[in-house]
């Protein structure tokens, strides 16, 4: 799989060279033969929604280039508790060394695939998207995104250059929701998406040329009177705060999107285990 602005090879490498430190592993070298093979399934201990095997495939074959590997289940894919996810068969020193940069890369990004299908779920029916945000580890952001939109979602800015996004302190630094925006426009950016955290400001914001409304920790009857002052003539998106408890009366307000950081910022690793069995 490609993505966009992402190395496969030098994520691999990094990772693995993060584990191995200096001297390899110790434990397996010492410990298991050097000819030893070994067998073993990938399997969820709960229910998920799965992402990131083929980056466990890459990271097995860097050490085993002759491992022999079936992907059970599709990226995306909503399993139930003990299903297998991926078969592999190898040298046993090979696996074991890869063994853990492999769980964790998949236990991370299926776990904010499986938050992420909650909050997707718990919208559906609405109309409205379900938007990550750049809340992100450094380093990992592109593959977290991945994750998102394995779990239903839409990435929002993946870089700063993506768009302009003028946030509360852009204000305080230019003087006014107006005079950043019109900043912004002047300087030839295409796509303006601007916070307000107050219905005053939304007429300044799109008279200024705003090409996108960010609707800051808005509680739902403000939520629905914004809308109707913006009367779809920008999208709009409510962001701050929000839980798997209030999405739905936040989305059933008529915004287009609803923007949450804990996706990526919040997600607990999926349970997935990997068993081996000597051949």
């Amino acid at each position: 799989m490609q993505l966009d602005r992402f190395d496969l090879d030098a994520f691999v490498l990094a990772t693995l060279a993060e584990d191995l430190g200096d001297f390899g592993d110790i434990t397996a070298a010492a410990v298991i033969p050097a000819d030893a093979r070994f067998t073993g399934v990938m399997e969820s201990r709960d229910a998920i929604t799965v992402a990131g095997l083929w980056l466990a495939e890459a990271l097995f074959r860097k050490l085993d280039p002759e491992v022999e590997i079936k992907i059970l289940v599709g990226e995306g894919a909503q399993v139930a508790a003990g299903t297998a996810l991926m078969r592999l068969s190898g040298n046993a020193r090979a696996l074991l060394t890869a063994e853990r940069s492999a769980l964790n890369t998949v236990q991370h990004l299926s776990g904010i695939a499986t938050m992420t299908r909650t909050y997707v779920d718990a919208i559906e029916g609405t109309g409205c998207i379900l938007l990550d945000t750049r809340k992100t580890i450094p380093g990992l952001r592109v593959l977290e995104k991945y994750a998102t939109r394995m779990g239903g979602a839409t990435n929002h800015r993946m870089r700063l250059d993506d768009a302009a996004m003028i946030k509360d302190n852009h204000v305080a630094v230019a003087g006014s929701v107006g005079e950043a925006t019109r900043r912004a426009v002047a300087a030839g950016i295409a796509r303006v998406i601007v916070e307000v955290d107050r219905i005053d400001q939304i007429a300044e914001a799109l008279e200024a040329g705003a090409t996108h409304l960010l609707l800051d920790n808005m509680d739902p009857a403000t939520l629905r009177e914004a809308v109707a002052i913006v009367a779809s003539r920008v999208p709009t998106e409510a962001s701050g705060g929000v839980r798997l408890d209030t999405i739905r009366a936040i989305a059933a307000t008529g915004v287009t999107y609803v923007s949450v950081g804990r996706l990526t910022q919040s997600a607990p690793a999926a349970d997935i285990g990997l068993d081996f069995v000597l051949a």
